[in-house]
């Protein structure tokens, strides 16, 4: 027997999402997660409770904020009570033209209620590296005050509640 329904596990998916990913409202993101929740962030350390959640993402959000979330794909098993989601980390490219992206990974398990109990994040530091090493060349070639601009045109190819608005000061 299942230990939630795939709906419920949709549902609380795309709140988790459209407040994080898309809405970038990080304060009301943390609140998604259980008071003794644990997050993994492969790279950059662990944490355990909301409270260090929040106190560890709206800085962190707010450093990088040139960088936002172009879903690809997530699958969902209600019998675990887990979501996956495989994502780009991604920034604008200064000139004008595409991306500089790397690929992540995220593993939340459920708890109920619309909360999560655990979050595991993958990325590819290498790819990440990279990346940034790449964005910050180009800036210096094509526009050195891009980063402040936060913008974010190219969400990609997910259903509509994958995509926000063109700038990070756009949003709604």
């Amino acid at each position: 027997m299942a230990k939630f329904t795939p709906e419920e596990l949709e549902r609380a998916f795309r709140t988790y999402w459209e407040t994080g990913a898309v809405g970038e409202r990080w304060e009301e993101w943390s609140g998604l997660f259980t008071e003794d929740a644990a997050y993994h962030e492969r790279i950059l350390g662990s944490m355990q409770g909301r409270q260090a959640i929040r106190d560890w993402i709206v800085p962190i959000m707010a450093e990088y904020g040139e960088l936002y979330t172009g879903y690809e794909w997530h699958s969902v098993d209600a019998g675990l009570g887990k979501v996956m989601v495989y994502m780009q980390n991604r920034r604008d490219h200064p000139s004008g033209e595409g991306t500089i992206d790397f690929p992540g990974i995220t593993i939340l398990d459920y708890a109920g209620d619309g909360r999560w109990s655990q979050e595991e994040d993958y990325w590819a530091l290498p790819a990440a590296r990279r990346a940034q090493k790449e964005y910050e060349q180009a800036c210096e070639k094509f526009d050195p005050e891009h980063p402040a601009k936060r913008t974010r045109h190219h969400w990609g190819n997910g259903p509509d509640w994958t995509r926000g608005a063109r700038t990070y000061f756009d949003r709604p």
